[in-house]
């Protein structure tokens, strides 16, 4: 297997372009993981494999965050194979719709599909992880010497509203040799239904009672406090002008902006920052099991000292019985090719590739759904 299938439990990831490089024109133009399913002719698909006239063997739609790097294998893909996939980038809601609808061959998802969507499909839907994403917290404070630290009680609260000034005795407790302002902290959230949202408030479920009590999980979530912005591009651009402010964003227009990200205290009591290796780390410590077929699991403060607590996930959704025999051995086939030949790639747009022993137990699920031929080698 090529060594873009990372052991994050043994060596570092190249980080290479993994801040900045992903920002190419479609991903510029969209807003990650929206709810929004509404497609605009010609937007966000993936044209360039696909000219005028030539056939479509896939048809897929979903999540907008792993777009651009879908977009770039697909393209990949049909040069070597001459298998077309046509992918329209509408949100992570949208795909799963129009996978229960079965008006798609896949779809795609930063956000698991629940026990009462797959129950509503009434078929087997099979939830494929394809690269690893993270989740930032970003905020503005000028002055401060190091990286922002703060721990995941702290970080609740103050989402909750409850932990209102930076000089707070619980955050100076965390940052010891800062001298940190005492005037109001400006929370920032996405105004719209997002994957971000729902990774973000899975975290805070995760790891504060009051929250899981409260608003809870969701991509629409009711945020307690703070003003809203709409996508990763409003959050940044409402942090970076107001100063006194925290967000969460996606990590990745985290560093476009040239944003500060703060430093999280993991299970283990470390402080780690949202780095390739870190972020491998999450999915190393928890979606290693060959026996764990279903892969709709969290990421979120995962065990391990150098698991990054704010990782997801992305997903493809395949229903085999719905899509039949030859469609489901054609996006297996492809989904082989990324996870063996496909990770340079990813890297370098900004993604983290599945760890050795997680890409793993995937090829293992994708064999069950499609045992591999001499045709269906990666190319």
């Amino acid at each position: 297997m090529n060594p873009v299938v990372r052991d994050a439990s043994r060596r570092r990831l190249p980080v290479r372009t993994w801040f900045g490089a992903i920002a190419i024109a479609a991903c510029s133009a969209s807003v990650a993981c929206s709810s929004d399913d509404r497609v605009t002719p010609g937007t966000d698909t993936v044209a360039v494999a696909l000219p005028s006239g030539t056939r479509v063997d896939l048809t897929g739609a979903g999540a907008t965050f792993p777009y651009p790097l879908y977009s770039r294998w697909f393209n990949d893909y049909a040069l070597r194979t001459n298998v077309r996939i046509n992918y329209q980038s509408i949100g992570s809601g949208g795909g799963i719709r129009q996978v229960l609808a079965r008006t798609v061959d896949f779809g795609a998802t930063d956000v698991p599909m629940s026990d009462a969507e797959m129950a509503q499909g009434n078929m087997r839907i099979v939830h494929i992880p394809t690269v690893l994403g993270a989740v930032a917290i970003t905020y503005n404070l000028p002055g401060l010497r190091r990286p922002l630290k703060l721990s995941s009680d702290v970080i609740a609260d103050i989402f909750l509203g409850t932990v209102t000034q930076w000089n707070a005795p619980r955050i100076a407790a965390l940052n010891p040799d800062e001298t940190l302002p005492a005037s109001d902290i400006l929370v920032v959230h996405r105004a719209d239904g997002s994957g971000t949202s729902y990774i973000f408030s899975d975290y805070l479920a995760a790891v504060s009672p009051t929250w899981a009590s409260g608003p809870g999980r969701s991509k629409d979530v009711r945020w307690p406090t703070g003003i809203g912005g709409k996508g990763n591009e409003g959050v940044a651009g409402q942090v970076k002008q107001m100063v006194g402010a925290i967000g969460y964003l996606e990590v990745v227009y985290a560093r476009q902006n040239h944003l500060p990200v703060v430093h999280v205290r993991n299970q283990s009591g470390r402080f780690v920052s949202p780095m390739a290796f870190e972020i491998a780390s999450a999915a190393a410590a928890v979606a290693t099991d060959s026996a764990v077929r279903d892969l709709r699991v969290s990421l979120v403060n995962a065990p391990g000292a150098h698991a990054y607590p704010i990782a997801s996930f992305t997903w493809m959704l395949i229903a085999p019985d719905a899509i039949g025999a030859t469609k489901t051995r054609q996006l297996v086939d492809f989904l082989r090719w990324a996870l063996s030949d496909g990770g340079d790639l990813a890297s370098s747009l900004g993604y983290v590739a599945l760890p050795t022993e997680t890409a793993a137990n995937v090829l293992n699920q994708l064999d069950a759904l499609s045992p591999p031929t001499t045709a269906g080698k990666s190319p």
